[in-house]
């Protein structure tokens, strides 16, 4: 009688336990802030477990409880994502404790805001060994556990910047359009694979998040991202709404269908309007204070997902609206232009 009441009392945990362990599992990295932040929240509400890598513990404390108050199991790893033998050994942590990843999401990223010639070497190779080759260690480590299942899906969070590169972030840009390439390279060999991992890359305009309180600059004025800006849930809802999909890119908001249209188009002109409009976009008019940054080491506190730019960025992007229905608006505008046909003809 003892074991069966016993059996009961653990029958409610036994089940929570099965129907978490049925749930899909997702990794976000650099996910304790801006779009990584907004991106973890966007997939516990879409039902996935999150794990979340970053070298921000206070950041991790905090997401780590959202997504658990969200009703999904969260799973903070402090990991330097340069450091490709810390993240596979974060993965192999995941895959013990959450269960097979299913949605591996590289975001982690961080810049140096100032003229090339002005930078060292140092900083130069650290915004490289974080933002593209955090993607590639990233990448490498999902994609050994998913093509061993045959399924997956890796979400690389791209930049209009990845095609129009600006002055004043030439490290940041060069690893952006690194990731195209090296994606664009792994993408043909899993289709000559016959894999069914999905690799695609979802690209942001600018973003209000709390990068412009911590990445270095060398610049005399605080900096702030060229307008338009969006608020991070945007890119969140985007990149989780791109995971269950097939699309080989996405564009999001209209300022980056112009910059990656425009550099096809007219490459040589955005060179001379932009040394212009994007030199003085990225500063505020306000003199710079000497504050920490976070290029080789966290910043202490809970950053959040936005950044100082909330009564300037928009809640909404009618053009990824579009996007996502876009059959929908094709059968419109032809059920528009057979209607529009049928009455000049009458």
């Amino acid at each position: 009688m003892q074991d069966v009441d016993d059996l009961g009392r653990r029958m409610p945990f036994l089940e929570s336990e099965r129907e978490a362990r049925q749930r899909p599992v997702a990794v976000v990295t650099g996910g304790t802030a801006g779009v990584g932040r907004a991106t973890a929240r966007a997939l516990a509400k879409r039902g996935y477990d999150v794990a979340v890598l970053a070298r921000g513990q206070d950041g991790l404390d905090a997401v780590v409880d959202e997504l658990e108050d969200a009703g999904v199991r969260g799973l903070g790893i402090a990991t330097d994502v340069a450091d490709g033998e810390a993240v596979e050994a974060a993965a192999e942590r995941i895959e013990h404790e959450l269960g097979p990843i299913e949605l591996w999401v590289n975001d982690a990223m961080t810049s140096v805001f100032g003229r090339f010639s002005k930078m060292s070497a140092e900083e130069f190779d650290r915004v490289t060994a974080v933002t593209y080759l955090g993607v590639v260690h990233g990448t490498m480590a999902a994609l050994r556990r998913m093509q061993e299942r045959d399924r997956g899906t890796i979400v690389q969070v791209g930049s209009a910047l990845a095609y129009r590169s600006i002055p004043l972030q030439s490290a940041y840009c060069g690893a952006k359009h690194a990731i195209v390439g090296f994606t664009d390279s792994l993408r043909s060999e899993l289709i000559h694979d016959g894999s069914n991992v999905h690799v695609t890359i979802v690209h942001l305009p600018a973003v209000n998040t709390p990068q412009f309180r911590w990445v270095r600059s060398l610049l005399p004025e605080r900096s702030q991202p060229v307008p338009p800006i969006f608020q991070p849930e945007v890119a969140g809802e985007a990149i989780a709404w791109a995971a269950g999909q097939r699309r080989r890119e996405v564009w999001l908001g209209r300022s980056t269908w112009q910059a990656i249209i425009g550099q096809r188009v007219i490459p040589g002109l955005l060179d001379r309007y932009l040394a212009k409009a994007a030199w003085d976009g990225q500063m505020t008019g306000e003199p710079a204070v000497d504050r920490p940054d976070n290029l080789f080491a966290p910043v202490a506190g809970d950053p959040g997902a936005h950044g100082p730019f909330d009564d300037r960025a928009a809640s909404t992007a009618p053009t990824f609206f579009l996007d996502r229905h876009r059959k929908a608006v094709i059968s419109s505008l032809g059920l528009i232009g057979l209607v529009g046909a049928l009455v000049v003809r009458r």
